[in-house]
């Protein structure tokens, strides 16, 4: 079967089962960014991330006797909590290999449906090593996070619900790991709207599908501790990757402070919580990785399954990066009233004193003098460099962190 009567197939499959998520409109970015931008929201889906759709529309075609042994899988989290739904869904006993740093609200929320879990490995490349060999020692089918072309075509179906949406669609930015995915979705919208510019988002942290969409061929690149973890795969799928070249246009990089602050600014503009993975187009918009970006825009916010341990350190990375936030260490004279003058002379700069802690009694401290560590709330960068260059002007001499 023609792999777009295979994404139909899984549309039909799963129109009753999934939510048909939410394509809202960003009145905000759209005049920042003089276009009309929308969001795909996958992070309302259920279980949190689009992955349940290749997982279910995957099971969901099996026979009884295909799954009597039960299923496996890797997954860094999103797959896994879509593989666990649907194996409780349908009464079938599955079994999750995740990387030992997975967040432990996914590893939690997957337990929750009903898994059981083996921790393992210090990537998901590691983790499906050995997810592969306990299916060979046990019989259990493996369900493949994105290189396997039923879990291709129930990702896809999120393509056939954004035509319906938004018929007049010109673009489409999509994160990308193993590909699957996008794979999915490109080939939908190739085969009914193939004016529709599609572009893949990764982390610089992960790029094995940039190298792999230049060469051609599944390549492996490196992968370093990124916020997107639900992207960061070594290499990607073999059959991902020919579907990738034939159908997108381009795959770019964004940067970890990047994502930071597209998931801040979601947060704060839009009220929509993404993890890290599900950030990466709206990144790409904000620091101008896509050129020439005109017409209606989708970026997909593929999920929303980040723990609250990952939102402080993100919150406090993307505000430092927005120059929202600054930090400071300042030497004083240890007299009465210093402290209370350098108070007085950094609200003169209207920044907000969000932290203080005064050290006398330090080896490393000069006889007669203090030292201040301070965290400031600043409104952006014009002010953060206001707010340094006024306090040296007053004499102090500060380091900034």
């Amino acid at each position: 079967m023609p792999f777009h009567e295979l994404i139909a197939e899984a549309y039909d499959r799963l129109r009753k089962r999934v939510r048909r998520t939410e394509l809202i409109y960003s009145h905000h970015y759209a005049e920042r960014l003089g276009v009309p931008l929308f969001f795909k929201c996958e992070n309302l889906q259920r279980t949190g991330s689009f992955k349940i759709r290749g997982a279910l529309n995957f099971m969901t075609a099996q026979t009884k006797e295909a799954l009597k042994h039960g299923v496996i899988t890797a997954s860094a989290g999103n797959h896994a909590q879509g593989v666990a739904f649907s194996a409780d869904l349908l009464g079938v006993k599955a079994t999750i290999y995740m990387p030992e740093i997975t967040p432990p609200q996914k590893v939690q929320a997957t337990r929750d449906y009903g898994a059981d879990i083996v921790l393992t490995g210090k990537n998901f490349d590691e983790s499906c090593e050995a997810a592969l060999e306990a299916q060979r020692a046990t019989g259990a089918l493996f369900v493949h996070p994105f290189d396997d072309e039923l879990v291709m075509a129930g990702q896809g179906t999120i393509a056939l619900e954004i035509l319906e949406q938004l018929p007049d669609v010109q673009n489409l930015l999509v994160p990308v790991g193993g590909g699957g995915l996008i794979a999915g979705m490109a080939a939908a919208v190739r085969e009914r709207a193939p004016h529709v510019r599609i572009i893949g988002v990764e982390s610089t942290a992960a790029p094995s599908m940039s190298a792999s969409f230049a060469a051609g061929a599944p390549c492996e690149a490196p992968v370093k501790v990124t916020l997107a973890d639900g992207i960061a795969v070594k290499r990607p799928g073999r059959l991902t990757v020919p579907i990738i070249r034939a159908c997108v246009d381009e795959v770019v990089k964004v940067e970890e402070e990047e994502i930071a602050q597209a998931i801040v600014s979601l947060l704060e503009r839009t009220k929509l919580l993404v993890e890290g993975a599900g950030a990466v187009p709206l990144a790409a918009v904000l620091h101008n990785r896509v050129r020439g970006l005109k017409g209606k825009t989708v970026c997909l916010l593929s999920g929303g399954n980040i723990d609250v341990k990952t939102i402080a350190l993100v919150v406090e990375r993307g505000m430092l990066a927005a120059g929202r936030y600054l930090k400071l260490r300042i030497e004083l004279d240890d007299l009465p009233g210093a402290l209370a003058t350098l108070a007085a002379d950094i609200a003169a700069t209207r920044a907000n004193i969000s932290l203080i802690n005064h050290e006398r009694r330090s080896e490393t401290i000069a006889l007669g003098k203090t030292s201040v560590a301070l965290e400031l709330e600043t409104r952006g960068h014009e002010h953060r460099a206001e707010v340094i260059a006024h306090l040296r002007g007053r004499g102090y001499a500060l380091v900034t962190e």
